[in-house]
């Protein structure tokens, strides 16, 4: 006897549903719902359900950025270029990315990056750690001068434990 398939897609039932879904595993911005909600329903569905979800408070690209910019702080630092970017693909606009990376501490980032990926350069000579270091803060979008100071100042810390 043959099984049914259990892999069959089940019609949505509403744009609401899909969309709460969508947000229920993690926060988004409105384009990343309208651009969900256009594979599956008509323009003005998608109008209608992004306006229900902004007047509900469920939808917001200011909270969804500061968000964003709060959780790249705490799990996965990276500079403002690269946030900036980050919330750009997420069809978040210029200004209130903008307003979201307000007083962010790019050097702060760049030293709390750093001092995590130490422990794996501590048996490097001063050329090889530089190189290194070097290349993984810029790769985390971090300008020169800061991946530069940033270097400097974990080499020291490597090399002179005491302070």
């Amino acid at each position: 006897m043959q099984r049914q398939s259990s892999k069959r897609r089940k019609t949505p039932k509403s744009p609401m549903d899909v969309a709460l879904r969508f947000l229920s595993y993690r926060g988004r911005s409105v384009a990343e719902i309208r651009r969900r909600l256009a594979k599956d329903f008509s323009p003005r569905q998608v109008d209608e359900t992004v306006e229900r979800l902004k007047e509900s408070g469920l939808l917001d690209d200011a909270a969804f950025a500061k968000a964003w910019r709060n959780s790249r702080e705490r799990h996965a630092p990276r500079s403002k270029f690269v946030i900036r970017q980050e919330l750009a693909q997420r069809g978040v606009k210029g200004e209130v990315a903008e307003k979201a990376l307000e007083g962010l501490d790019e050097t702060e980032m760049a030293q709390r990056v750093g001092a995590k990926f130490l422990r794996r350069l501590a048996r490097l000579d001063r050329r090889a750690f530089y190189n290194r270091m070097m290349g993984y803060l810029r790769r985390r979008g971090f300008n020169y001068r800061i991946c530069a100071d940033t270097t400097e100042r974990l080499w020291r810390e490597l090399s002179d434990p005491a302070d």
